[in-house]
């Protein structure tokens, strides 16, 4: 079995008895949908956990979504969000889709970023009286801003 665990690969080497003492179904196919969803495993009546879910709208259900691998509607989306969560976690790279950008705006974009974070931080720490927390996120908002200013001058050339 292999398995993405924070960003690393990590693989398991079961043998037959150890798999199923771990509740892998064995003889039964298994997709990448079922363990990603932990379909894979055996916990009581695998028929009654896996239907115990259903979209209100579409009605759909995991059996559903497990066969076709696409939702039914956009109610789907807020039926089955803690399912979703690890799986888009495990096929994308982050949970947050932030599109495309040129790659001469890459720095920018991501010290953008890293600037509205930091000024998130200062607000609170200024809330909540942290002073000496405040000024050393000061320092860090500067320093992002001096890097901004060099990626916009390096974008100009």
């Amino acid at each position: 079995m292999t398995q993405v665990v924070d960003g690393g690969i990590k693989k398991v080497h079961l043998c037959e008895s150890c798999a199923k003492q771990s509740g892998f179904d064995v003889q039964g196919p298994v997709s990448i949908t079922d363990i990603l969803l932990g379909m894979g495993l055996q916990k009581g009546d695998p028929e009654e956990a896996v239907r115990e879910i259903s979209c209100p709208r579409c009605h759909m259900n995991r059996v559903d979504f497990k066969k076709t691998g696409r939702l039914g509607c956009p109610e789907c989306y807020a039926t089955f969000a803690d399912e979703l969560a690890p799986l888009l976690k495990a096929m994308h790279r982050g949970s947050r889709h932030i599109g495309k950008y040129p790659a001469r705006e890459k720095t920018r974009y991501l010290v953008t970023e890293k600037l509205e974070q930091l000024k998130r931080e200062l607000e609170k720490a200024i809330h909540e009286e942290a002073y000496e927390a405040a000024a050393k996120i000061r320092d860090r908002i500067q320093a992002c801003q001096a890097e901004l200013a060099e990626a916009a001058g390096r974008a100009d050339t």
